[in-house]
């Protein structure tokens, strides 16, 4: 551990991927981190994410943990298209959908969590109240526990972050709705997969039925569709089934068996397909990362841009002695135009998984076909990296 940020105290808000790992390498820094979660406890499962290309590898090998992720890896195979009889349609190899590597968040989130844990202060089940900032550092104060001081506030709570809110304002004047919405659930393995998926897409809709860790009992429905802006609350469980049933009421192929294992999923993720668009990242002593300042909710390598501009944001504190003025602009500077293109890859993420019309369903099965044969599979691979090695990174060491 170096010590140039010994004399720093920062408050990290969120413990998913971008938190642990900011903390991570704030930590070998010297530096005091504090994470404060509002969940009771570390968050596990959650949808596979997968690594691409030069920089993630750096990344993940400069944290320490490449073998790990390799380790607990999904290593999933095929994923299938199918007609509304089953039948396939196209294969769809592992390289073109899994990345270099593929792990499921919640084990990549404990991976951060065991590298951090005797190093890095956790609080679960409290978020932040308040924040008033004056020349020399914060006061914060949390919906439960004692009000504290930090010299530096990191917003790594997602999306939805409500660091975000409290700094810069309501979330409706940065988030970017894109016109379709994914849930996504366990349900019985009843189709036998091991390690593989079948998707059935009809117009404006999308169902993937995935094995990812080749439990024989247990498989993952994941949903798309379009839809106009939704009101509903993000809390209510219960209205988020109806919602979801009732688009997918008269959708064939296996949609009836998922929708039954609906009724008794005890957890659900339903959210909408949408962007942060923000214009600066920091302001004053508080700073965003991952989803709070650049995420997009699907396809927009997400988790890969967070612990990439995790390991910028801590080397450009560290290079700076701590002095938050210097470090936040040379961060913005670097991972800007890097975010922003994750972003772009991510804005055709709905219209591609659950094309409008059958024609466009017919042509983007076509694209499948020619993009993963042999002929063009190289080409794809260094297409799907573009965005994810679109930053030359310092080294901090």
């Amino acid at each position: 551990m170096t010590t140039q940020l010994r004399n720093l105290n920062v408050l990290i808000s969120g413990a998913s991927i971008a938190g642990p790992a900011l903390a991570l390498q704030l930590s070998r820094y010297g530096a005091h981190v504090t994470v404060v979660e509002k969940a009771p406890a570390l968050r596990t499962g959650g949808f596979a994410v997968d690594f691409r290309g030069h920089v993630h590898r750096k990344v993940l090998q400069e944290l320490g943990i490449w073998d790990d992720v390799h380790r607990r890896q999904t290593h999933m195979g095929t994923q299938t298209v199918v007609d509304i009889d089953g039948s396939p349609r196209v294969d769809l190899p592992s390289a073109m959908m899994s990345g270099d590597v593929e792990i499921f968040r919640g084990d990549l989130s404990a991976i951060l969590y065991e590298r951090t844990l005797d190093t890095v202060e956790y609080v679960f089940g409290a978020s932040v109240a308040t924040m008033a900032e004056d020349v020399d550092g914060v006061d914060v104060t949390f919906d439960h526990g004692a009000p504290r001081r930090f010299d530096l506030v990191v917003g790594a709570d997602g999306l939805h972050s409500n660091t975000r809110r409290l700094a810069f304002g309501d979330e409706s004047r940065y988030l970017r709705y894109l016109g379709y919405y994914v849930a996504g659930f366990d349900m019985p393995n009843h189709l036998g997969l091991d390690r593989t998926a079948r998707v059935y897409s009809d117009p404006g809709r999308m169902l993937s039925i995935a094995n990812y860790d080749g439990d024989p009992d247990r498989a993952g429905a994941s949903f798309v569709f379009a839809s106009e802006q939704l009101a509903y609350d993000r809390n209510d469980l219960g209205r988020q089934k109806k919602i979801l049933a009732a688009k997918f009421a008269d959708m064939g192929w296996e949609t009836p068996k998922a929708l039954d294992a609906l009724d008794d999923a005890d957890s659900l993720y339903f959210d909408a397909i949408a962007q942060i668009h923000i214009d600066r990242l920091s302001k004053g002593r508080v700073v965003l990362i991952g989803d709070a300042g650049y995420g997009a909710t699907m396809g927009g390598m997400g988790t890969g841009a967070a612990v990439v501009c995790a390991y910028v944001l801590a080397g450009e504190l560290a290079r700076a002695h701590g002095d938050h003025r210097i470090a936040f602009a040379a961060y913005e500077a670097e991972v800007r135009d890097f975010a922003k293109g994750c972003q772009k890859i991510a804005g055709n993420a709905g219209p591609f998984l659950a094309p409008p019309t059958e024609k466009k369903i017919r042509q983007r099965d076509r694209a499948y076909r020619v993009l993963s044969s042999r002929l063009l599979a190289g080409f794809f691979k260094k297409l799907t990296e573009r965005a994810a090695t679109n930053i030359r990174l310092k080294d901090y060491a």
